[in-house]
């Protein structure tokens, strides 16, 4: 299989096509233009919370704890529940409750603690986290070298298994939130589903409106959340206090002796303690990293840990209540409305894990490795908040079809931990190399850290492979439909690129020749150009069939950099070719909005010669043609095409006004 993706360093995406195309345009080659610049971006600042200069500490560490946390807050609702009457049930006794309780200590303590706080958050690209920004950190500072194409590729697959854990996290957390009905009254069973249904369909249909007012309160209720975690943990310590004694290690190393094989399958529960830990890199941006430190730290790990020790009290009392041992921690007056509030932070974390899914989409889309897509910003106010329909009403649908599936949160909890182990498992090798090929760690310390998390993800993630029978399947499944697509899309792209550039002329050819002897009629044309570099076919075709040119003539290129941010004062690059054609380059960050209109006019200003009334701006249309020609398997070929067709309107991408908009095409076969 052919495999040709893109250096991340910056990405160049040539427009095509206007409104109503019956084939959505063609794509951008990768070009390798240097962004190794570090100069200071408006709006973020590399380490801490300095990036939002208005707003403190405290309250971005409230704004965390509902947006971050809400994912691994949110596991103590079914993480012992499945170790000890999932598909690997354990006997509730002392040894496998301390056992399990130590594991889960542990684990939050290297792996999140460890790994993820103190180690991959310093890890930032200007600000920005997630596998991607830091994929294109390694990328923009080691030039990529002989790991370029294999850390492309492990950002990639991060990034694909990342779209399973979306789908299950609303379905397993809300479901179990709502299972806690049965607590309350047996009657209740029947209700689970339609009322879980019900969430989750109103949640995703509430998402084209924005999340921002309502997106206040998350930080309250989880902060109310956490700390009825740590009292229900508090209650339930002081009636066994020896419990505590399951912080020490010993007590997980005798589980292992003790029980091998059965240890090594629950590993596959335990592990769901730890689910979420990845959104403290990915969010990062969101709230900057001391933020996040902060409420890890004095929070969140406590208010978690308190309360796992006190499920364990409790079962060490009650061996029967493992069947719910969460909701069976509070007394039966206030089960209900311990339902309501986990019912509320589950809503709360599978918002946070949906707008991850547009945020990581709109990365992709940006950085070349996905189609366009349709996005559309709900708040005037905060870039960040955007609603991509298709990824919306694609994960509502396949989150009900898990939940009609797998029916109980215990069959879901079996899909789970495959996704999350593989990205934890990926995300190791890629800070191995950062750690050694740009903070320059010594040898010892690089191969102690990444040997120390190899053996940890690995056993986590061999341990979620038994679990494949039995729905692990899924998440595998969407991984391997994502990496398919994006990878198609990144090998079609430069197959179609490649085959443009055979018939390619160079400018100055251009310019001295048919330039020079056309009729010019009065105004500006912006050709769309993937590279700063020959003549775009969209000139070349306008001036075939229409025999004139513009006074003024913009070869205009969009370039996407390898950091969220580009700086205001370098946005536009530049360059006189004489005869009234001009080269100009537009940079943006893979966070940004490219507004190409909005780019020009704060370039030149009112009074330039740029007027958009003046303006046509000429796009070019490719409508592929799938051969046999050396590239791809037909059958990718042709899903590159299809593709290619449904791909967002470039006109609308870049926000060209839509009566200033002039679309040429031609063929091209690959």
């Amino acid at each position: 299989m052919l495999l040709a993706l893109p250096h991340v360093s910056a990405r160049k995406y040539v427009v095509h096509h206007g409104r109503g195309s019956s084939h959505r345009g063609s794509i951008d080659p990768p070009v390798s233009t240097s962004t190794s610049k570090t100069a200071a971006v408006a709006g973020t600042v590399a380490d801490g919370y300095q990036h939002h200069p208005k707003q403190g500490l405290a309250r971005l560490a409230l704004g965390a704890i509902g947006v971050v946390y809400g994912d691994i807050g949110t596991s103590p609702l079914y993480a012992m529940k499945e170790v000890f009457v999932g598909h690997h049930p354990l006997t509730v006794d002392q040894l496998h409750i301390f056992g399990v309780v130590s594991l889960i200590f542990w684990s939050l303590l290297l792996i999140v603690t460890l790994k993820y706080v103190l180690v991959i958050l310093r890890a930032d690209n200007n600000g920005e986290g997630g596998s991607l920004a830091l994929l294109a950190l390694i990328q923009r500072r080691t030039g990529g070298g002989r790991w370029g194409p294999s850390l492309v590729i492990l950002g990639v697959l991060a990034t694909a298994l990342f779209f399973g854990d979306c789908m299950i996290t609303p379905a397993v957390s809300v479901l179990s939130a709502v299972e806690g009905l049965a607590t309350v009254e047996q009657g209740f069973d029947s209700f689970v589903i339609p009322i879980a249904v019900a969430i989750l369909i109103g949640l995703f249909y509430i998402q084209s409106r924005g999340t921002g007012s309502v997106g206040k309160l998350f930080g309250p209720i989880m902060l109310v959340y956490f700390t009825v975690l740590t009292v229900l943990g508090v209650i339930n310590i002081m009636g066994r206090p020896d419990v505590l004694q399951a912080i020490d290690p010993r007590w997980a190393v005798r589980f292992v002796m003790t029980d091998g094989m059965l240890a090594f399958l629950a590993l596959g529960s335990v592990v769901l303690a730890v689910t979420g830990a990845e959104a403290l890199y990915a969010d990062m941006g969101h709230f900057g990293r001391r933020p996040i430190e902060v409420a890890w730290l004095y929070l969140v790990f406590p208010a978690l840990m308190i309360n796992y020790l006190g499920q364990g009290a409790l079962l060490l009392d009650q061996p029967e209540a493992a069947a719910n041992p969460f909701f069976l921690m509070a007394s039966e007056d206030w089960r209900l409305p311990l339902v309501i509030l986990s019912t509320m932070a589950t809503v709360i974390a599978s918002q946070a894990v949906i707008t991850g899914a547009f945020s990581v989409v709109q990365q992709a889309v940006q950085l070349g490795l996905m189609p366009r897509l349709r996005i559309e910003h709900t708040s005037a106010a905060e870039a960040g908040q955007i609603y991509i329909p298709v990824v919306n009403w694609a994960l509502m649908i396949m989150v009900l079809l898990l939940i009609f599936g797998f029916r109980e949160s215990s069959n879901l909890a079996a899909a789970y931990g495959i996704a999350v182990t593989g990205t934890m498992f990926i995300s190791t090798f890629m800070v191995g190399v950062l750690i050694r090929r740009v903070w320059q760690w010594p040898v010892w310390a690089s191969g102690l850290f990444v040997g120390l998390f190899l053996m940890i993800d690995g056993a986590y993630f061999s341990s979620n492979l038994t679990k494949v029978p039995d729905g692990g399947w899924f998440p595998l499944l969407v991984g391997a439909v994502v990496f398919t697509a994006l990878t198609t899309w990144s090998t079609g792209r430069k197959l179609m690129i490649d085959r443009l550039r055979e018939a390619a002329m160079p400018i100055k050819v251009f310019i001295t020749s048919a330039a020079t002897s056309a009729s010019r009629v009065p105004g500006t044309a912006v050709f769309m150009t993937s590279t700063a570099e020959g003549v775009p076919h969209a000139l070349l075709h306008n001036l075939k069939h229409n025999k004139v040119l513009h006074d003024r003539i913009i070869l205009l290129t969009v370039a996407i950099a390898d950091q969220p941010y580009w700086p205001q004062t370098e946005r536009v690059k530049h360059e006189e070719l004489g005869h009234g054609f001009h080269r100009v380059v537009l940079r943006f960050g893979f966070m940004e909005e490219p507004n190409v209109p909005a780019a020009l006019k704060a370039a030149y200003g009112p009074g330039s010669e740029v007027r958009m009334m003046d303006t046509s701006f000429f796009l070019s249309r490719q409508t592929l043609i799938a051969s046999d020609r050396p590239g791809m398997a037909l059958w990718r070929e042709k899903l590159f095409a299809w593709m290619l067709r449904n791909a967002e309107s470039a006109m609308e991408f870049f926000r060209l006004p839509s009566n200033r908009v002039v679309e040429l095409g031609s063929q091209v076969e690959i």
